[in-house]
């Protein structure tokens, strides 16, 4: 493997690990070199379809480091020394690639749309034009429930996306709902045992 002698070293980097981390099963997203103090740091972000574990990170940092430490990395990075930071993109990341929404599938999001609209909704599912979203339209009259919909929306009419941050989502609500019932019944059939 040689490394590209032209560019920016951040995409000299790329061209050099995406084949080392596209074999251990994950996305290279970005790769940014920055200057602090005396040394370089390289900063990696990786992902995957099932997200990334503490554990991958581990081994996508050792096998990161040997390619930098190695003749090809030695090539971008230099003598000078660098801290090396691998990690995934997390929560802020923008949509802009429909793996990331592929990747977003069950969880809500807002999109800005090319027309000044905005829209949130849940990611049912997606392809490589657009995305299927599950979206809450409000109750017709004052007081009325809302209902949900899907949607579909083709990701040619999104200026910018992200993931909206739910503390408190209604399935969770609905799954404790379930176990608290199933506790209930427990106890039902323990009584019964009793008596």
């Amino acid at each position: 493997m040689s490394t590209p002698r032209t560019g920016a070293p951040a995409d000299r980097l790329q061209a050099l690990l995406e084949p080392v981390v596209a074999a251990a099963g994950y996305d290279l997203e970005t790769v940014r070199v920055s200057q602090v103090a005396r040394r370089r740091r390289v900063e990696v972000v990786v992902d995957g379809d099932d997200g990334v574990s503490l554990d991958a990170v581990s081994d996508l940092t050792r096998v990161v480091s040997d390619v930098l430490d190695g003749p090809d990395g030695a090539v971008v990075v230099g003598d000078q020394p660098y801290v090396l930071e691998v990690g995934s993109p997390g929560t802020d990341r923008p949509l802009t690639l429909p793996k990331h929404w592929r990747r977003a599938k069950g969880r809500l999001v807002r999109a800005v749309l090319t027309d000044g609209g905005e829209l949130t909704g849940r990611v049912l599912d997606g392809d490589e034009d657009g995305v299927l979203l599950e979206v809450e339209v409000p109750g017709k009259k004052k007081g009325q429930p809302s209902t949900t919909q899907e949607r579909r929306l083709a990701f040619a009419e999104v200026a910018k996306a992200r993931v909206e941050i739910e503390f408190n989502r209604k399935d969770d609500e609905a799954d404790e709902a379930d176990e608290t019932d199933e506790t209930d019944d427990i106890e039902d059939i323990d009584e019964d045992e009793e008596g």
